[in-house]
């Protein structure tokens, strides 16, 4: 009978934290995004204009602009979630849709509710402590696109997601909380949120190419699945983790998050995913002889060949706060197109920084409660997984403490990358010491011990898991 007892009071105690998760991660009240006119945005790469190019001629101009700021001043910045849209001219209207649709067509991974048991947990949700794990996700998963889909790919379904699933979030998440707290006190099941009508685009008229990437769109959110079985899933990353001393419901930080990363692309057996991998420079330092010798390394069946790779370098802005001298360089880096963009945040919130527009950042927020959606079942909804409005927060407010990421096809173009990005962290440090560099040769060259060989039950060697422990001492904690 106590035991009983007790099993009826963890139920309820369950109910009760999946309600407060409803209330504190779902209750996502609209709020409007502002961008400026007069300055370009850059989306990992891209740069949109939002203006005409009248207007930017007529900048060069004192007289033009004044009178553009007094245009500013009557009617207000440039709004993206759709409203303003049909008040501006075609030229513009069509810049912000083509960034629009540039940015939903990212994938978006969030808190997740009643998905699978986490194995060695009573966990089945990631509400209050995974949100570093899924800005992980979103930067490895934009480094999956961009190997099978290119940069230039945008989800032909992009522009359906309107201001009015934006809105219909908040009624839905109305509903899902009163049903929470109402099976809480009946000791009922609870209930999931009542799916969206989905608006079906027609298909009949894709090619092969379009099919063939809406395939591979499917399949890269499938590997970000929260299932045990999932790749690249919470469920994996969290079985990575316990290698470094993590478990779950634990805080994850940028640097530790980034090598969970790299073991499971190493221990991925999909066979479309062995022709990628994922580097992760040591104490600020990418060892081009190590980058090169992942690429280059035996490939399934015993066939040499070159291995795209993800480079990830943790680094931190400054001591308790971002040194504003950064600022440039964090902006020169979500210039490139082959940047999969940052993980970072701001104290207590991770998020996946992808591009800026002057001093702001532009980000994904994964601090949203969502439901599990199985993705093992065909044409799962793909709603979910995709944002419909962008954020943006002042650069001043950036923790520190971040990963950045890069992403190259062949071993030229890691070549060219890392003589191109050398100029810039070169040009951008006032002082000799830049925030991280990259060195010709391997990491043993120069005096660093060797990794012991890794056991069989254990994915990270003693040095790694040294090097992890000091990271997960020195990051923010996250909530």
């Amino acid at each position: 009978m106590e035991a009983t007892g007790t099993d009826e009071v963890e139920k309820i105690k369950s109910k009760f934290m999946s309600a407060w998760h409803n209330m504190k991660y779902s209750w996502v009240l609209k709020t409007k995004t502002y961008f400026s006119r007069n300055s370009p945005v850059f989306l990992l790469g891209k740069c949109y204009h939002f203006k005409t190019e009248g207007e930017s001629r007529a900048l060069h101009s004192f007289q033009a602009l004044t009178q553009t700021v007094l245009c500013l001043a009557e009617s207000g910045e440039l709004s993206t979630d759709g409203s303003n849209f049909d008040k501006i001219n075609t030229e513009i209207s069509g810049n912000v849709e083509e960034f629009r649709k540039d940015f939903i067509s990212r994938i978006w991974l969030t808190y997740r509710e009643e998905f699978p048991q986490i194995k060695g947990s009573a966990l089945t949700t990631d509400c209050g402590w995974g949100c570093t794990l899924r800005t992980g996700q979103m930067l490895l998963a934009q480094g999956l696109m961009l190997h099978f889909l290119g940069r230039a790919w945008v989800w032909p379904e992009a522009l359906d997601m309107d201001s009015s699933d934006s809105e219909s979030w908040t009624s839905s998440t109305v509903r899902k909380l009163t049903a929470s707290f109402e099976a809480s006190l009946t000791a009922e099941r609870e209930p999931g949120v009542l799916p969206r009508p989905r608006r079906g685009p027609a298909r009949t008229g894709w090619d092969g190419s379009e099919m063939r990437n809406e395939v591979y769109h499917r399949k890269i959110i499938s590997w970000f699945g929260d299932s045990p079985l999932a790749a690249f899933g919470l469920h994996q990353l969290i079985e990575y983790g316990k290698k470094s001393g993590k478990m779950a419901g634990d805080w994850y930080g940028p640097a530790v998050v980034a090598h969970i990363l790299r073991k499971a692309v190493e221990e991925a057996r999909d066979p479309e995913l062995q022709g990628v991998t994922v580097y992760v420079a040591q104490d600020c330092t990418v060892y081009s002889s190590d980058v090169i010798d992942r690429q280059c390394s035996f490939m399934d069946a015993g066939r040499a060949g070159t291995k795209a790779v993800i480079i990830l370098v943790p680094v931190r802005l400054g001591g308790e706060r971002t040194n504003t001298d950064y600022l440039e360089f964090v902006k020169g880096i979500l210039s490139l197109e082959y940047c999969v963009g940052i993980i970072g945040g701001k104290p207590k919130q991770s998020y996946y920084f992808a591009g800026f527009q002057d001093d702001s950042l532009i980000y994904m927020d994964p601090h949203y409660c969502q439901s599990f959606v199985d993705v093992s079942i065909k044409d799962f909804p793909l709603e979910s997984f995709h944002c419909p409005s962008p954020k943006k927060m002042s650069f001043k407010k950036m923790d520190p403490s971040c990963t950045i990421g890069f992403y190259c096809r062949t071993v030229q173009d890691f070549e060219k990358v890392s003589e191109e990005i050398t100029k810039m962290l070169k040009s951008s440090s006032k002082e000799k010491y830049p925030l991280f560099t990259f060195v010709k040769g391997h990491s043993r060259d120069y005096d660093f011990a060797s990794s012991p060989l890794h056991e069989e039950n254990d994915l990270f060697s003693e040095d790694e898991k040294k090097r992890l422990k000091r990271f997960s001492t020195e990051e923010f904690v996250l909530l």
